[in-house]
């Protein structure tokens, strides 16, 4: 493979980054961040946002992960941080967790209005609305398909509450090529999946990764 055909392969593929616990940084710190990686990736970021969930990961750092509750206002509130951060000129906010006082997040990536943000879960009093409200991208973490096809529902309904076209939201999943599952098994996955309106597969492929098994 010659080092332009790789660099025009790799430019057309999306960097989706982890889901980013918001109890490790603040989100003025993650907006930045997000836009300097859209930058260097000429457009090409997912940000994915989380509440955080590991309990024994935050004691270790003397981090306050805080009750469900706490963490889910925590979140939202950083969501709006993070994309009006990303998006407006200046942003002043004064929350519970956060305050921003004519902040500023410049230069910007040349994704507009925003890197896509990515929200995953299935909670469907706060998980699904919340990513109704800012998400352009919902994940699905996985289950049957008509699991997903009852929590899509829940998120269509939220978006009606505020008045927002669901089509605007990418759905995805996981398919996972393991344990003993073939090709042709992941498929029918994907067929079931998308006759419930899923956008997205995202393929996990079990280690070690032979060349032929990615072909």
């Amino acid at each position: 493979v010659t080092l332009s055909a790789l660099a025009q392969a790799t430019s057309r593929i999306r960097i989706g980054s982890m889901v980013n616990g918001i109890v490790y940084r603040h989100p003025a710190v993650t907006a930045n961040m997000a836009s300097a990686l859209d930058i260097v990736s000429n457009g090409r970021l997912d940000l994915g946002l989380g509440a955080g969930w590991n309990q024994r990961e935050c004691q270790a750092y003397g981090i306050e992960l805080g009750t469900l509750k706490e963490r889910f206002d925590r979140f939202e509130e950083s969501v709006q941080c993070i994309a009006a951060l990303m998006r407006d000129q200046s942003v002043t906010l004064a929350g519970k967790y956060f305050t921003l006082t004519d902040a500023r997040n410049e230069p910007k990536g040349p994704q507009r209005p925003h890197p896509p943000i990515v929200i995953g879960g299935g909670g469907e009093k706060r998980t699904l609305r919340i990513a109704a409200k800012y998400a352009q991208h919902w994940n699905f973490p996985g289950g049957r398909a008509d699991d997903f096809r009852r929590k899509l529902d829940v998120l269509h309904g939220h978006c009606a509450d505020i008045g927002r076209d669901p089509a605007e939201i990418t759905t995805s999943t996981h398919l996972l090529m393991w344990p003993d599952k073939t090709v042709d098994d992941v498929a029918r996955q994907a067929e079931v999946y998308a006759s419930t309106g899923l956008d997205v597969g995202i393929v996990y492929l079990e280690a070690p990764v032979s060349p032929s098994v990615i072909d």
